[in-house]
């Protein structure tokens, strides 16, 4: 086999003079999601009901919302999102695509092609725990 080729589709492949290293989609995923919650401004990851039926079984799905495709050495990633209300959504989507290629990148040694994010909702949550600081200080006062 060529070096650098693979057999598998979803998984990545280098070969060198001891052998051969095989990344997962499933590993890449990881990463992604991981790099993901280091931004400030992302509420939480946004999966599909097949995630949300495995996180009620009592299995934390690492790699919710995130979709990763892997062809020989390219990588092509979506993330699927909700922002807190506030943030700037096209700077956040700027600083995670470049966070994540850029983790995805020295971790694996694979290329990443394309970073897509899919903001799929707004949160308001982190408001309410405002107004409750706000509220409670009031009421020491």
């Amino acid at each position: 086999m060529p070096e650098g080729k693979n057999q598998e589709h979803g998984v990545g492949e280098t070969t060198n003079a001891y052998g051969s290293i095989k990344i997962a989609e499933d590993a890449v995923a990881g990463i992604v999601s991981l790099a993901a919650a280091q931004i400030k401004g992302v509420a939480a990851m946004s999966g599909s009901m097949a995630s949300g039926i495995t996180e009620k079984l009592g299995k934390k799905n690492l790699a919710k919302g995130v979709k990763v495709e892997i062809e020989e050495q390219d990588v092509k990633i979506a993330l699927h999102i909700n922002v807190e209300y506030g943030v700037r959504i096209p700077q956040l989507a700027q600083e995670m695509q470049n966070k994540v290629r850029d983790t995805v990148q020295t971790m694996t040694g694979l290329k990443v092609k394309e970073v897509n994010i899919y903001v799929q909702g707004i949160s308001f949550d982190h408001l309410e725990t405002v107004e409750d600081s706000a509220e409670k200080k009031e009421t020491e006062v």
